[in-house]
């Protein structure tokens, strides 16, 4: 007996087809990451985030493409990591401060006076020491996939010039509300006021603080010399910024796509690094040129005597020396 196979092979073929077509859709649709951070559009940080949204799409052919939220648009810091945990949302960009809760140990990177230039922050964070931190991440459902940078904090304030440790006391500042922050400005005898820099403006306008602490190219892209007066350049921390991703959702991925995400991510990391430092001259003219009171010189000496042991004593007896330890070797 002849059986005309023809039909069912073409509705094999179309059933075939549909499926693909279907699977590419559903694919395509997972693959659309949100990522997400509090800072301007104008910050390096957001310069940063599109060359690596477009990186990883070009890389990808459009299978992998990168929506980014800036201006805390989807919650302050720590709303936003809670999204990245909760799956709500991919990929968060904040500052190591925040983390600190969720992993004691990144406090290490937050240690007044660490790091003595930003060489030794870069060595530390991109070498095994900075994978072992990110690592740190995993059973809190976070995959670290970079440290990117806030940078070296400097101190602005509404009420005087800061020259030594001295001119510090008194002073109410805002912080992160990372442990290492809030203990040193305590020790030099300030009021240290946690809160999430999308308040910040407003609490300075306010006068509800009197100060902050940022480096010198957020303090120009956030337009805090709007609402201040004087900037020291302390260089008193230096803060770093995981780049984070829900670790189910980078699970997903292919491996192809993972390792795409991995190596752009710390090629954005040097990129926005390249950004500040080119930049932050001109920063300091335009702040000048804006009326802000710039100590370029303040005596950092009589800061770190004040603040360095007693906060690293703190972090020792809480995590053991090893992790620090580790971190003056890399760097």
């Amino acid at each position: 007996m002849i059986t005309n196979t023809q039909p069912l092979k073409a509705l094999l073929i179309a059933a075939a087809s549909a499926a693909a077509l279907s699977f590419s859709q559903v694919s395509l649709a997972e693959w659309k990451l949100t990522f997400a951070h509090a800072h301007p559009v104008e910050d390096s940080q957001h310069l940063a985030a599109e060359r690596f949204a477009e990186r990883v799409a070009e890389r990808t052919s459009g299978e992998v493409t990168v929506r980014i939220f800036p201006s805390g648009q989807l919650g302050d810091d720590p709303g936003m990591i809670a999204g990245v945990r909760g799956g709500t949302i991919d990929i968060e960009l904040s500052g190591n401060p925040y983390f600190s809760g969720l992993v004691g140990e990144l406090n290490v990177l937050d240690l007044p006076f660490l790091f003595e230039d930003a060489d030794q922050a870069y060595r530390v964070l991109d070498g095994s020491v900075g994978q072992d931190l990110l690592g740190r991440m995993a059973d809190k459902g976070i995959k670290g996939l970079a440290f990117w940078e806030i940078g070296f904090r400097n101190l602005t304030n509404s009420r005087r010039p800061v020259e030594d440790a001295a001119d510090i006391k008194g002073l109410k500042l805002r912080t992160t509300p990372n442990p290492a922050h809030i203990a040193a400005f305590k020790a030099l005898g300030a009021n240290p006021t946690p809160m999430p820099f999308a308040e910040l403006f407003t609490s300075l306008e306010t006068r509800t603080v009197d100060g902050q602490e940022n480096p010198v190219t957020l303090i120009r892209s956030a337009k805090l010399h709007e609402v201040q007066e004087h900037l020291s350049l302390t260089a008193h921390a230096y803060t770093a910024a995981p780049l984070i991703m829900n670790k189910a959702r980078f699970d997903s991925l292919p491996a192809e796509f993972q390792q795409v995400l991995e190596q752009e991510a710390l090629a954005a990391a040097r990129y926005q690094r390249e950004l500040n430092n080119s930049r932050m001259a001109d920063d300091l003219a335009f702040l000048k040129a804006q009326g802000v009171k710039v100590v370029e010189q303040p005596d950092r000496a009589s800061m770190r005597a004040i603040a360095e042991q007693p906060v690293r004593a703190n972090f020792i007896d809480k995590h053991g020396r090893e992790l620090l330890d580790a971190v003056e070797r890399a760097k």
